[in-house]
């Protein structure tokens, strides 16, 4: 599986930038990926107030490089930026080794519980 990571630094961004960012993922970007061709799944992780990214998992090195590409061409003003004030800190290729479902099941959801205290 062809995995790609782009990660931005919370460190310098604006107080109350997760709750931001969590209702960001829960509008518009959750349903932007939900379904895209050529994209197994996304997660979206976050550490308050030390980084925000999304983690993809693509069907083939041909949709990571399509994806990649466009989105490098873009990610300085991509909404993730405009939110957080500042581009990525890292875009990322990476092999998915193996995914394992646990017991309980996967349920795709645009908004978890929320974000972690700071």
């Amino acid at each position: 599986m062809k995995g790609l990571t782009v990660r931005w630094s919370l460190v310098d961004a604006a107080d109350g930038v997760e709750e931001e960012l969590a209702a960001y993922v829960a509008d518009s970007s959750h349903a932007r990926f939900t379904g895209m061709a050529g994209l197994q799944y996304k997660t979206w992780r976050m550490v308050p107030g030390q980084w925000f990214e999304g983690c993809y998992v693509f069907v083939s090195d041909e949709a990571r490089a399509d994806f990649q590409s466009a989105f490098a061409q873009t990610a300085a003003e991509s909404p993730g930026s405009q939110i957080i004030g500042s581009a990525p800190i890292l875009i990322e290729e990476c092999e998915i080794v193996a995914v394992a479902e646990g017991w309980d099941g996967f349920s795709a959801s645009p908004r978890a519980e929320g974000p972690a205290p700071a």
